[in-house]
C-alpha cells in the first residue's frame, strides 16, 4: 500500500467512483469493505490516520453489552452478540475469548447476575463464547487473586470477546485494498460538489501530508461515516442541518499486570456514575475504564479530566487489594463516543442508544452515526443497503458475514508479543532474514524492533511516528514514557524509508512529545 502512488493516481483519475466513504474509523472501514466486496468501485478517505479518533480508544472489548441488557435493549444485545461471534471467526488473530468475573457480596447479587448473564448467553445462541455460571468465593479469588476479600460471597463468571481496536482497523484497510478498493489516510474532504439537481456528484479533497493543489473527485454516492465529526460533513452539505451527535467522553487508565495478574477480567457492575467499570488484561498490562462524561467540544485528541482519573482510580481501589495510585498509571487516554443524539432533551449519555442510525439528506448524502466496534460489519451492511434503496440501485447481497480479515490465521499463540500481526508475522520475519540489521531492538520490554517500523511504513501506510507508536504498535497506549524514549529512533527509521530530512525528524519528535504528554499523568 504505497500512499504516494495512490495519491498520484487519484489526482489523474476522472472516472466516477461508485461510492466514496468519508471516515477511516470502525464505521467507515465497515462501509467501505461492504461496498467493495459487493462489487462497487470504492474509495475511502480519512482526514488524519485510520482509527486516530474514537476507534483506537475503546475498552478493547468485542461484546454484546451487558449494561444494554440491564437497560432492556434486547435487540441491540442480540445484534451485537451475533456480530461478536462473526468477528471472532473472521479475525481470529485479533479477537480472543476472555473470562469475566463479577464479584458478588450477597445471595441476591448472586441470583440477579446469574440470571441476567444466562439471558446474555441465550441471546448469543450458538455464537456464545461460553456458559455463564455462579462460582464460589474460593474460585473467584483463584481467578482474581488481587481482589479484596472483605464481605466477598462469590462471583459470576461469563465470557465476552477482547480485541485490539486499531490493529483491526489496519487489517480492514488492508482487506479493502486486497479486494480492489482504494484507502487513503491524511486526505481531508473540504467540500461537496453537486449537479444541477442538487445531488452530490463529487468532492474536493486536500492531501494534508504533501500539500499541492486540491484534488477533485467524481462519484455516484457518498457515505458520511465520520463518527463524532458527522455534523461537520452534514453542515458542509446543508448549513442548516440539525445536530445529530451527542458526544460522550470515556477515559481509560493503564496499570501494570501485577494489579490483576492472569487472564481473567474484573467487571464492576454498578459504579457511582451508573456505568459498569472493567479491569481488563491487555498486552500484558491492565486497562481500567471507562467513564461517561457528556462533552460539548469535539476534538481529535480529547484529554482526560482530573475528576475522571480520580473516579477510575477510586472505584478500582474499592475492589483491588492494592488500590492503584497516580504513580502507577503507565498511560491514560480519552475517547469520544459518537452517540446518536436523542430528540428529547435531558437524556444522560449512558441512556442514549448505541444503536446506529442512518440519515438520508436531500442531496443523496448518506450519513451513519452511533454504533460501536462490535457491530461495525452490520453497520456497513445496513448503510450500503440503505444507499442502494435510496439511490434506486440494484440490490446486492452482503459478502462480509464470513469474510476473513487480512492477517486471519488460527492457532494463535497469545503469549507471542507479535500475535496481532497474524499471518503477516511470517512476512516480517522473512524481511528480517533478508536484512538482519532490522532485528535491532528498540524497546526490549515491549519487543519492538526496527523491522516493525519498516513494515508499518511499507505495508500499513504509517506516515508519522505517532501512527506507529500509537496505532501500528500500541506503545503510547501501554507506556507513554517508553513511547517517548524510543520516538527519536522510530523517527530516523521512518525518515530513511520516506526519504525525509533531519528537519522532518526534529519536527516529528517535537510533535509526538507534545502529544505523548497528554497520555502521562502529572503527579500531584
Amino acid at each position: 500500500m504505497n500512499r504516494e502512488l495512490l495519491v498520484a493516481a487519484l489526482r489523474k483519475d476522472l472516472e466516477p467512483w461508485d461510492i466514496v466513504v468519508i471516515g477511516g474509523g470502525a464505521t467507515g472501514l465497515g462501509a467501505a469493505l461492504e461496498a467493495v466486496t459487493r462489487g462497487y468501485r470504492t474509495l475511502l478517505l480519512e482526514q488524519v490516520d485510520f482509527a486516530k479518533s474514537t476507534s483506537s480508544k475503546s475498552t478493547k472489548l468485542v461484546h454484546g453489552g451487558v449494561r444494554y441488557l440491564a437497560q432492556g435493549d434486547v435487540a441491540l444485545v442480540r445484534e451485537a452478540s451475533v456480530e461478536r461471534g462473526l468477528l471472532a471467526a473472521n479475525a481470529p488473530h485479533l479477537v480472543r475469548n476472555l473470562a469475566f468475573v463479577i464479584p458478588t457480596f450477597n445471595f441476591w447479587e448472586n441470583l440477579k447476575y446469574t440470571i441476567g448473564l444466562k439471558m446474555y448467553d441465550w441471546l448469543a445462541g450458538r455464537l456464545s463464547l461460553g456458559k455463564s455460571v455462579h462460582i464460589s468465593k474460593a474460585e473467584t479469588l483463584k481467578r482474581l487473586s488481587t481482589l479484596k476479600q472483605d464481605k466477598l460471597a462469590g462471583g459470576v463468571l461469563y465470557h465476552d470477546g477482547q480485541f485490539d481496536d486499531s490493529r483491526l482497523a489496519v487489517n480492514l484497510v488492508q482487506t479493502i485494498a486486497d479486494k480492489g478498493g482504494t484507502v487513503l489516510n491524511y486526505m481531508r474532504v473540504t467540500g461537496l460538489r453537486k449537479d444541477e439537481e442538487g445531488k452530490i456528484s463529487g468532492l474536493t479533497v486536500k492531501d494534508t501530508l504533501n500539500g499541492g493543489d486540491d484534488i477533485y473527485i467524481n462519484t455516484r454516492a457518498v457515505i458520511n461515516a465520520t463518527g463524532v465529526f458527522a455534523d461537520d460533513v452534514l453542515e458542509m452539505d446543508n448549513p442548516d442541518a440539525p445536530k445529530s451527535i451527542a458526544a460522550s467522553q470515556g477515559v481509560h487508565v493503564v496499570l501494570d499486570s501485577e494489579f490483576l495478574p492472569g487472564h481473567n477480567a474484573l467487571m464492576i457492575p454498578a459504579t457511582s456514575d451508573g456505568r459498569v467499570l472493567f479491569v481488563v488484561p491487555w498486552h500484558n498490562k491492565v486497562v481500567v475504564g471507562t467513564t461517561d462524561t457528556p462533552v460539548n467540544h469535539i476534538s481529535l485528541e480529547p484529554r482526560a479530566l482530573e475528576n475522571e482519573i480520580r473516579f477510575i482510580l477510586a472505584t478500582a481501589g474499592q475492589y483491588l487489594s492494592r488500590p492503584p495510585q497516580r504513580t502507577d498509571v503507565r498511560s491514560v487516554w480519552a475517547g469520544l463516543r459518537p452517540l446518536a443524539a436523542a430528540k428529547a432533551e435531558g437524556h444522560k449519555t449512558k441512556e442514549i442508544s448505541r444503536s446506529h442510525k442512518i440519515i438520508v439528506s436531500q442531496s443523496g448524502l448518506i450519513t451513519i452515526i452511533g454504533g460501536k466496534w462490535t457491530t461495525y460489519r452490520r453497520m456497513g451492511e445496513d448503510v450500503v443497503h440503505k444507499l442502494e434503496e435510496v439511490l434506486r440501485w440494484k440490490q446486492t447481497t452482503s459478502a462480509t458475514p464470513h469474510l476473513k480479515i487480512h492477517g486471519a490465521t488460527n492457532n494463535i499463540n497469545w503469549e507471542d508479543p507479535w500475535y496481532f500481526y497474524g499471518s503477516d508475522a511470517l512476512h516480517i520475519h522473512q524481511m528480517v532474514a533478508r536484512q538482519p540489521d532490522l532485528q535491532e531492538e528498540l524497546s526490549q520490554e515491549y519487543h519492538i524492533i526496527k523491522a516493525q517500523v519498516v513494515w508499518a511504513v511499507r505495508e500499513e501506510m504509517a506516515r508519522n511516528i505517532e501512527d506507529f507508536l500509537a496505532r501500528r504498535t500500541r506503545l503510547l497506549f501501554l507506556d507513554a514514557k517508553e513511547a517517548m524514549r524510543i520516538a527519536p529512533a522510530v523517527a530516523r527509521i521512518m525518515a530513511a524509508e520516506l526519504h525525509k530530512d533531519e528537519h522532518w525528524v526534529a519536527t516529528q519528535i517535537s510533535s509526538f512529545e507534545a502529544e505523548a504528554k497528554g497520555y502521562q499523568l502529572e503527579q500531584a
